[in-house]
């Protein structure tokens, strides 16, 4: 019996009238979401990166080479407002990591691009990350982690 247990036993007491079956389900996968973005920040931290800082960094990286995009195009990748992604971009270019460019097609807009030293970082800390998710699911089989990442895809999708 875990921590969990524990909670809906003690609502299942106090409430048999109520189906909380949901509750440890929905209790579990925010505690697992807890512990991972905590041990995925230290990571991060390492490198004088947060997750947001992150995000934006891999969002550039993983757009492949020249490693720019719009302010639009990472927006609707990281699900932030548009004041949330002009804060980031603006860390991560007095941080010398992204730069801005005038976009040629539309003067009136502007592209970011990774800086070389902004390019050598994420790819140092897309290593050390990859290896640390890597060690967070090493707790689960190969055959385990592929079926809960297909049950986790299944419940996503019934949410979007």
């Amino acid at each position: 019996m875990d921590r969990i247990d524990k909670i809906t036993k003690q609502w299942q007491r106090e409430r048999p009238d109520l189906d909380i079956s949901p509750m440890g389900l929905i209790g579990r996968l925010g505690n697992v979401t807890l512990h991972l973005s905590r041990e995925m920040e230290k990571v991060f931290s390492q490198f004088g990166l947060n997750t947001s800082s992150f995000d934006v960094l891999a969002t550039l990286r993983r757009a492949g080479d020249p490693y720019t995009l719009s302010p639009g195009e990472m927006l609707s990748t990281l699900m932030v407002t548009s004041g949330t992604m002009t804060n980031r971009i603006d860390q991560l270019e007095k941080a010398g990591w992204v730069i801005r460019k005038v976009n040629p097609e539309d003067g009136r807009s502007f592209l970011v691009s990774l800086t070389p030293e902004g390019l050598e970082l994420i790819n140092q800390v897309i290593e050390a990350h990859a290896e640390n998710q890597k060690r967070l699911v090493s707790g689960l089989s190969q055959q385990e982690q592929q079926k809960l990442n297909q049950l986790l895809k299944v419940f996503l999708n019934s949410l979007e």
